[in-house]
């Protein structure tokens, strides 16, 4: 038997142990689909003073929006531009558009609005991802988005990185895991059909394995539709880039990173969908760690890490007690 035909693990149709994205475009569209990323000219808290500024100590002057387009061209034309850009290796007849630079809620919900219809009447946008942080998530605009939600596919992607309260103090984030999950609940409660994604961060500073899986499992309790699970890169200009070119911090080795990947795939629940395993770091601003830049490599050795021992997502899910509270954080 082929590893495809003796995989364990039922929401795949490959050799993969996990729910890939693809996977889920696949059963969701039922094709493949074009993932746009576009800057709509927000900022964020954490850079106005509201919440703090700089920014994360990890993040770059385009607040993750490094593969968007200028933020001064009209939602439209950067939609335009992205299909030409990625028409070269993928169909682009079918397509999500991707509010991904700084905190896409963050903002009057007029001008959300303008920003989102304005995406959704161009030629074949089959829905919207809208990266944001749970606490800008005002009434108006979570009825917004679970209305919104009625009419394309819709997923908020929200920003963890940590559940360790510590870790988010010292990363700048600006908000508690008690934030995080208010905001969760609160979108939870609208109704209509958002999902949830939650994005983590591994190899954060002061964080070990027991602190990364810690935190796996305080989501996993959330039951998020989907989870992105990213390294952290250490780019140019970066207060973390400081701390590292001072040797105050070292990058996650590749060997850590796959066990901790593998590790935290056993532990969520089997039917989320896992939209990221690594993310991809500007080459020209990426100091470390290189060896992310071969990411291909990375994803096949942990499909044979996971054939190797045996394992699958899901495999050690806890689910929690029925009425049982949402995670509180951790402190210390």
């Amino acid at each position: 038997m082929t590893q495809a035909q003796s995989n364990p693990y039922r929401y795949s149709d490959s050799n993969k142990r996990y729910q890939t994205y693809d996977y889920y475009l696949r059963r969701t569209f039922g094709g493949k689909v074009a993932k746009l990323p576009l800057d709509a000219g927000f900022t964020c808290p954490n850079l106005d003073g509201t919440v703090g500024y700089g920014g994360c100590i990890y993040c770059s002057g385009r607040g993750s929006g490094d593969f968007a387009p200028d933020a001064a061209l009209p939602i439209a034309a950067q939609i335009a531009l992205q299909k030409q850009r990625f028409a070269r290796k993928w169909d682009v007849s079918r397509c999500i558009a991707y509010f991904q630079a700084h905190t896409n809620t963050y903002a009057p919900l007029p001008v959300l609005r303008a920003a989102y219809e304005e995406a959704l009447a161009q030629p074949g946008i089959v829905g919207l991802n809208i990266a944001t942080r749970a606490d800008c998530l005002p009434p108006d605009v979570v009825e917004y988005l679970a209305w919104l939600s009625g009419r394309t596919v819709l997923t908020v992607e929200l920003g963890l990185q940590s559940s360790f309260d510590r870790t988010a103090a010292d990363i700048r984030r600006g908000h508690s895991f008690a934030q995080f999950c208010d905001g969760v609940e609160r979108l939870r409660r609208a109704g209509g059909r958002i999902q949830i994604c939650v994005h983590l961060m591994f190899g954060l500073p002061g964080e070990g394995r027991r602190e990364m899986l810690r935190t796996v499992r305080d989501t996993a309790a959330l039951r998020p539709e989907q989870v992105k699970l990213h390294l952290v890169h250490v780019l140019r200009g970066t207060e973390l880039a400081r701390r590292y070119e001072a040797g105050l911090y070292r990058p996650m080795e590749r060997e850590n990173y796959l066990s901790v990947l593998a590790a935290a795939l056993e532990l969520l629940p089997p039917e989320t969908v896992i939209g990221r395993l690594t993310g991809d770091g500007p080459p020209a601003d990426l100091l470390a760690p290189l060896w992310s830049l071969r990411k291909t490599a990375v994803l096949n050795d942990l499909d044979k890490l996971l054939y190797r021992t045996s394992t699958w997502q899901g495999r050690l899910f806890a689910t929690p007690a029925q009425g049982s509270p949402p995670p509180q954080g951790n402190p210390l």
